[in-house]
């Protein structure tokens, strides 16, 4: 049970914290005199209840939206908070950052407060002695070492801060979002000692709004929401989730409420399908010319029986089938259909006049059929095209590229079109 438990760098085993939240309490000794029962609160509970195991080794990253509870499980692990229920096991010595020059006196010198801030950590005058020389030439501050911090930029700080917590030599590195401040060479040197420190075996837990950051340290993330941990795994994944649920909850924000946003994105479903049948419809248009008095509005292609088909084999019959809608109706109506190759060369074309059918008018909707018996093409690509006109050849709807076929065949005739043929052999003029 006892090698088990050494597994463990951090573990929080059922851990609750709360906060009481103040509305009006006094500021003043007068206003806690006068007014001692305006302190009203409200307890807010920032971790409820939650678990986390942490191996030794492991780099973990904390992520949630603001105020979930990250930083809170940051301080309780670090013992400057503690919890109301449950508890917490740190094995080995831990440095951390929680927050910029926290416990740097501000009229004392970068030096004098790294010998203050890495005597809270553990180390002794004579560790830290030995490491001086190693923390101020990694924070870059030699010129400023010996002036007071208080005169200091905050990336002076935390340059100064991060070079004493990494040289600690600790068993736990705890970093609260401090990797944010500085310039970005600073940041790149504080990533590449980050890995050398992890490499050494050292547990790092980060909490962070920097996902990449995460990403590029972290073997796991942990994903904290309401006080709980929603999810723990790999940070690429988890991450897409979060990012997921982020979105979502800035919709049901903008719109007011689940079901409001559910209604709105059914709406805007349906206006993004409405949108792209217009533009699939303005395309189509491109490729389509005439008065549109009357308007081809659906097309069948497929076997007689009714199955709808793109692929057919030479010899077998295909039915078109051509819906369409009167706008304003014509005298004198031709349909007509064309073949083309997909190389654009016109393989065959007829229509009702060239084939002598009567004519007639077209006052309402309907539709028209031809079929093909056999199909004649030989494999290959081909592009059907479609058209109404009326009288000499005036153009109601030309839709040229209408639908898109597909022609196999066992048959090895080369060429375009398969032409029924026999075959006669004579010798000496005596048929055989």
């Amino acid at each position: 049970m006892e090698q088990k438990t050494n597994e463990y760098a951090i573990r929080v085993k059922g851990v609750t914290k709360s906060f009481k939240i103040y509305y009006d309490k006094g500021t003043s000794l007068k206003e806690k005199i006068l007014f001692r029962k305006r302190s009203r609160f409200s307890e807010r509970t920032v971790l409820n209840d939650i678990s986390v195991d942490i191996k030794k080794g492991e780099s973990i990253g904390l992520v949630g939206h603001n105020g979930c509870g990250k930083s809170t499980l940051l301080k309780l692990m670090t013992k400057i908070l503690y919890p109301e229920k449950g508890e917490i096991e740190v094995n080995g010595r831990v440095s951390s950052l929680l927050e910029l020059g926290a416990g740097f006196h501000p009229d004392m010198s970068g030096r004098e407060n790294i010998y203050t801030n890495a005597s809270i950590f553990g180390l002794s005058k004579k560790e830290i002695d030995s490491r001086l020389d190693r923390i101020i030439e990694f924070s870059e501050l030699e010129e400023f070492i010996d002036n007071p911090v208080r005169t200091y930029s905050s990336g002076m700080y935390m340059r100064l801060a991060f070079s004493v917590a990494i040289n600690v030599d600790a068993d736990v590195l705890l970093i609260d979002e401090i990797l944010a401040v500085g310039d970005s060479n600073f940041q790149a040197k504080c990533f590449n000692k980050l890995q050398e420190i992890k490499a050494k075996g050292t547990t790092i837990v980060i909490v962070s709004h920097s996902l990449n950051q995460i990403e590029n340290i972290c073997d796991r993330s942990i994903w904290i929401h309401d006080g709980k941990v929603r999810e723990d795994g790999i940070p690429v994944d988890v991450h897409m989730d979060y990012l997921a649920f982020m979105a979502r909850q800035r919709r049901i924000n903008k719109y007011g409420s689940e079901e409001a946003m559910i209604a709105a994105e059914k709406k805007e479903a349906e206006e993004e399908k409405k949108r792209k049948e217009e533009e699939r419809r303005q395309e189509e248009l491109k490729k389509r010319w005439g008065s549109r008095e009357v308007e081809i509005t659906k097309i069948f292609c497929g076997d007689p029986d009714g199955t709808e088909c793109r692929v057919f084999r030479t010899g077998e019959p295909i039915l078109f089938r051509i819906d369409y809608k009167v706008h304003t109706p014509i005298r004198d109506a031709v349909f007509g259909i064309g073949i083309f190759r997909n190389d654009g060369l016109n393989v065959y074309g007829t229509n009702t006049r060239i084939e002598r059918y009567k004519k007639f008018n077209i006052e309402k909707d309907g539709q028209f059929s031809i079929t093909l018996d056999p199909y004649s093409l030989l494999p290959g690509r081909f592009i059907v095209g479609f058209s109404i006109e009326y009288g000499e050849g005036i153009p109601v709807d030309y839709w040229k590229t209408a639908v898109e076929i597909e022609t196999y065949s066992n048959i090895p005739d080369v060429g375009t079109v398969r032409i029924d043929h026999t075959w006669e052999f004579s010798d000496d003029g005596v048929k055989k």
